[in-house]
């Protein structure tokens, strides 16, 4: 997934449909000179609706629909016949996607589930016909009901991915190079820091085709909660995920103070996300030999599952899925 095609962030303005005007029609043919009341109901204004797709990864096809306007409600006729409800709009987002009030940043809909659908802005109400205001002291009410108006708001949609798993460690760490390796996905992978700029997600094969899905996020640094580095913007992305895997290189000067860096940045950020179940993998390990990494191990904090990883040789990359998926079943 390139840099330009990950859209997690639009704002659109939403105009849902007015609702038709009710009819004041009075029944008139060839053998009723002054037939009673027969106004028909105003149609409903054509809604904004948010529908979940599986197939979606980004926001990128709403990047540049800026205005999304839904049809008007027809007005009512006589003969009781009501008026047609205006054409709603549907829009098809990734799954995972957030709206919400562009003002007030009240959350209005959150799509979690493939083809669950939500209304963001609803149309206006049609009006009354005049057959409904008829009674024995006004039987040939001459007034109907005007339609409701619709609504016009500006609406942010964000995407917050849905993975099992989300990497989470220092730029360099490492963490596009497991993801490659555990899965089809095909990140940037160099040597430098901050190769990734966006999130990429992977889906890893597991035994008896079972699988999981991972999440790679651009690397945390020591004051990311505060806008440093890429800042906060990628840190939602693992709001949603229900395992972190804590990726630290064995290049580290100091591991334990860096995880501990990494568990401040998210305690800073959302304190919630340190309820979640956490593994720490120390990775590049094919650059030192097993008497380093047993005194590195000695150093380690003793009640977080711990495991030496090595995606250049494969070191313990099966057993790092059989944690993992243990970990998924016991979350």
């Amino acid at each position: 997934m390139s840099s330009s095609n990950f859209i997690d962030y639009v704002k659109i303005c939403c105009r849902s449909g007015h609702g038709g005007a009710g009819s004041a029609h009075l029944h008139r043919d060839k053998k009723t000179a002054k037939g009673g009341p027969d106004g028909g109901d105003g149609g409903r204004g054509g809604h904004i609706i948010l529908k979940g797709n599986s197939q979606l990864w980004t926001l990128l096809h709403l990047q540049y629909q800026k205005h999304v306007i839904a049809e008007n409600g027809g007005n009512g006729g006589p003969s009781h016949s009501s008026g047609s409800f205006g054409k709603d709009i549907v829009l098809e987002v990734p799954i995972g996607t957030i709206a919400r009030d562009a003002e007030t940043g009240e959350i209005k809909a959150e799509i979690t589930e493939d083809g669950q659908m939500e209304i963001i802005t609803p149309g206006g109400r049609g009006g009354l016909g005049n057959a409904h205001f008829k009674s024995p002291t006004n039987q040939t009410p001459r007034h109907a009901q005007p339609g409701e108006p619709g609504l016009e708001e500006w609406t942010i949609l964000e995407l917050k991915l849905l993975a099992d798993v989300g990497l989470v460690g220092f730029p360099n760490a490492g963490k596009s190079t497991l993801l490659s390796v555990v899965s089809a996905a095909t990140p940037k992978i160099a040597n430098y820091p901050f190769t990734t700029l966006v999130p990429n997600l992977g889906v890893v094969a597991y035994r008896d085709y079972k699988s999981f899905v991972m999440a790679d996020i651009p690397g945390i640094i020591e004051g990311a909660s505060e806008g440093k580095g890429l800042g906060i913007r990628f840190l939602k992305h693992i709001e949603r995920n229900s395992i972190l895997l804590f990726m630290i290189s064995v290049e580290s000067p100091d591991i334990a103070a860096e995880y501990e860096v990494l568990v401040n940045e998210l305690r800073t950020y959302n304190p919630e996300l340190l309820h979640k179940q956490r593994l720490l993998a120390i990775t590049k390990t094919d650059l030192i030999d097993d008497e380093l990494e047993a005194e590195m191990r000695a150093t380690l904090p003793k009640d977080l599952p711990t495991i030496f990883i090595s995606s250049m040789t494969n070191k313990n990359i099966t057993q790092l899925k059989d944690m993992i998926w243990k970990a998924l079943h016991t979350a």
